[in-house]
């Protein structure tokens, strides 16, 4: 036990590091998610024939295919292409897009979930359809999605570990590096998983308390896991 303290204590420094990019790329990839998915959630919605295959093979594509796959034609596919992206952009944009596409399930739930005679009453009153989503829907969808988009944000922490793959230097990375050179494989990865679970349950208590905040009165809206 002493030999493991004493090996948290001269590791953890640069495993702190590591956190602090592995919770970059998860902010980072919400915000591209959130950004892609939210729209793809209104076309699955309230788009037409035409647009609705698009969002189709989007979710088929990055729903159906491992993620690890997907970081790999992204850094190592696309510049055969003569695409080229660094490092952390390749990362970001792979995370984003495969959140998008969970998190537009996520949202069209909501959307869903709330009263279609709400939007009827809104256009009865002069509102437009795009007014009526603005105004009546969204605001009680994005309080109804939190649930969730909470399943989304905890597991897009542990997702991220997948970038040590391309080098990118996470907490993963670090740990990895950390193994090599102290030759301590076992202590290396236990203080790995406490970090994970340190994160994972602050994030977890701030999520619940939000969604307690913002709950609505009557509404018990969940969405399915991954």
């Amino acid at each position: 036990m002493n030999n493991f303290l004493e090996y948290a204590g001269m590791a953890l420094p640069e495993m702190l590091k590591g956190t602090v990019v592995t919770l970059e790329l998860t902010a980072g990839a919400l915000l591209i998610g959130l950004a892609i998915g939210l729209p793809l959630s209104l076309i699955r919605v309230y788009g037409g024939k035409l647009v609705q295959p698009f969002c189709t093979a989007y979710l088929t594509v990055f729903r159906g295919t491992p993620l690890l796959v997907q970081l790999f034609v992204v850094y190592y596919g696309l510049p055969e292409l003569g695409i080229s992206f660094s490092r952390m952009t390749a990362a970001f944009l792979t995370l984003g897009c495969n959140s998008a596409a969970y998190q537009c399930e996520y949202f069209r739930g909501a959307i869903q979930a709330v009263s279609k005679g709400q939007m009827q009453a809104a256009r009865g009153i002069g509102m437009s359809q795009l007014e009526g989503i603005k105004y009546i829907i969204l605001p009680q969808a994005l309080r109804l999605v939190i649930p969730a988009w909470s399943n989304e944000f905890i597991a897009m922490i542990k997702y991220t570990a997948i970038v040590f793959l391309i080098a990118v230097p996470d907490l993963m990375s670090r740990a990895k590096i950390l193994s090599s050179q102290n030759f301590a494989p076992i202590q290396t990865y236990i203080l790995v998983a406490l970090i994970y679970l340190v994160l994972v349950g602050i994030l977890s208590l701030g999520l619940h308390l939000l969604q307690r905040k913002l709950s609505i009165p009557g509404f018990d809206f969940d969405a399915d896991a991954r």
